[in-house]
């Protein structure tokens, strides 16, 4: 494993068309939007930012109902877990929580300034939940 002052952590939306991700610090203080993916081409994608990044943990949205049972897509996202472990076997896979990122991030969107045109992009949306699962996980992991 790397030194883990030198790595990083990733945060996932996965979604069944297009995947925001999200990238911390160095110190795992911070999340930061990076990018929207076509799902079909995460695993390419994220084959050159693991390495490059020096990643050391992947954080995944568990999609939760209200009532806590488990959306649909999460048959999708234990399929692309098992990829992932696959190719990454020494990466560290976490799960959180999901519940509201987009929601929060439609607010973020909406009270930015960002005009309607481009609040209508929805790749924006989802790396900012993305950012904001990164986020949840470092919150409850440095307390």
């Amino acid at each position: 494993m790397l030194n883990n002052q030198n790595t990083k952590y990733i945060g996932i939306d996965y979604g069944k068309k297009r995947t925001g991700i999200s990238i911390s610090d160095y110190n795992k203080i911070i999340s930061f939007p990076l990018d929207t993916i076509e799902t079909d081409k995460l695993i390419i994608y994220l084959k050159e930012l693991i390495p490059n990044e020096k990643i050391e943990r992947v954080i995944i949205g568990k999609p939760l109902k209200l009532n806590n049972q488990v959306h649909k897509l999460e048959d999708d996202i234990v399929l692309f877990i098992k990829s992932l472990t696959s190719i990454f076997p020494d990466i560290i896979i976490d799960r959180i929580d999901e519940r509201y990122t987009s929601k929060i991030s439609n607010l973020i969107v909406r009270q930015s300034g960002i005009n309607q045109k481009s609040r209508m992009n929805k790749s924006i949306i989802d790396k900012i939940s993305a950012s904001l699962i990164l986020e949840s996980y470092l919150i409850k992991t440095n307390k």
